[in-house]
């Protein structure tokens, strides 16, 4: 089976390369109508989803992840929307050379190729990845997880036979539908036509898939993302940032799991931040020093570590900028890191000294985000430091090649 969509992924690549902005754009914007049109069959397959979800028990914060309506299904439609009206990176002349021997030499930007992604309980990433893979001349292949393959079944046919009225290959998306757990792993040895992998979802499955695969793969990480108030940090702009990050979506890698917080300010932000956490259901789990000003659950080192997903926050207190930055940079994911502060200088020095993808200064790490940075959507937030960083788009799903223009020169 897997060789099979191998070939005809190959094969599909090549004419997807030939397809002009103009084609691909009408294509992307037809596909967003034909989600929002087949809406109530998507909800309908989405609901046997949510059904057997809920018969297992799984976790209110995957059930959330899981979890498809009207809204979120515009929400796709919107991305693919948006990716249409983005400029196509295909073709653009990155950088010129003119060698004294009069070689021209031009960087040119290509596609990948195929592209294959793994990904867990997020049907929306069905049509995130087929938008940014095929507006950047890639074939996707997709093996979502078995929690969703109804869910994700539905998208990808509507998204193909979209495709199909269009007169563009189906075969620019192709899922994988079987759920035996033995397919990822045949999945991650198919160097042969995949070029690129990239796994969506949480540790476990990018652990497995960076150790496993022959395929290159960008790893996209879990996110054990903090946010640092600093003595000087405004609280009337502090809480609402911190509710926000912590619980406008707990099941998301971007949701701040952890807080660090200047000692200094501990007395007057903590009664204040309690009251507001408690209204949203939030447990918190602090050291000695938040729990000399407020009751709450004692932190152990795992707490500082632990990515929750779920209405939980730990606290640390630190007694300098150096200290908070210190204790991040141990114990983060490289995802997104957060500093609220009034102090420029304090500011520009978490900025240079936090490793992680995306750093934030006095602003909620739910930001770290495809569509919210202008991209259209994500194709993943990556968290490793070679090919892509942070939130990718479609430049992140591109390569390039050098073509060189000559008179004859010999060597």
């Amino acid at each position: 089976m897997l060789e099979i969509l191998g070939k005809n992924a190959a094969v599909a690549k090549y004419e997807l390369q030939k397809l002009s902005t103009e084609s691909k754009d009408k294509a992307l914007l037809a596909v967003a109508d034909a989600l929002v049109c087949k809406s109530s069959l998507i909800i309908e397959e989405n609901e046997k989803d949510l059904k057997r979800g809920k018969e297992k028990g799984m976790h209110p914060g995957l059930l959330d992840r899981l979890r498809l309506d009207k809204s979120r299904i515009e929400g796709m439609a919107e991305g693919l929307r948006q990716i249409a009206a983005l400029p196509d990176p295909i073709g653009e002349v990155m950088e010129t050379i003119e060698r004294p021997n009069g070689l021209f030499i031009e960087k040119r930007r290509v596609p990948i190729g195929v592209i294959g992604i793994i990904y867990e309980s997020r049907p929306n990433v069905t049509a995130d990845a087929f938008g940014l893979c095929f507006k950047s001349g890639n074939v996707v292949i997709l093996k979502g997880g078995s929690d969703a393959i109804c869910s994700n079944i539905a998208i990808a046919n509507v998204i193909r036979l979209a495709l199909a009225e269009q007169k563009i290959t189906q075969n620019a998306i192709q899922l994988i539908e079987s759920t035996d757990r033995s397919v990822v792993l045949e999945f991650m040895k198919l160097k042969q036509y995949v070029d690129l992998l990239i796994p969506r979802g949480g540790a476990g499955l990018i652990k497995n898939v960076v150790e496993n695969s022959t395929i290159p793969v960008i790893e996209t990480g879990t996110g054990n993302c903090h946010i640092y108030v600093d003595e000087t940090a405004d609280l009337d702009k502090a809480i609402p940032i911190i509710i926000n990050a912590k619980t406008q979506r707990i099941g998301v890698c971007n949701a701040c799991e952890s807080l660090v917080i200047h000692e200094k300010i501990r007395e007057k932000l903590l009664p204040r931040l309690k009251q507001a956490l408690q209204e949203k259901q939030v447990e918190i789990r602090g050291d000695e020093k938040i729990q000399e000003v407020i009751s709450c659950v004692p932190a152990t080192e795992e707490d500082y570590g632990k990515e929750y997903l779920d209405y939980i926050i730990s606290m640390k207190t630190v007694s300098s900028v150096e200290e908070a930055i210190a204790h991040i940079n141990k114990y983060n994911t490289k995802h997104s890191e957060a500093i609220l502060t009034a102090d420029k200088g304090n500011a520009d020095k978490f900025l240079n000294e936090v490793d992680a993808a995306c750093v934030y200064v006095n602003a909620s790490t739910r930001f770290t985000d495809g569509f919210e940075f202008g991209f259209g959507a994500e194709i993943g937030i990556s968290t490793q430091k070679i090919h892509a960083r942070g939130p990718m788009g479609l430049k992140e799903l591109t390569s390039y090649k050098y073509a060189i223009t000559g008179n004859g020169q010999i060597r």
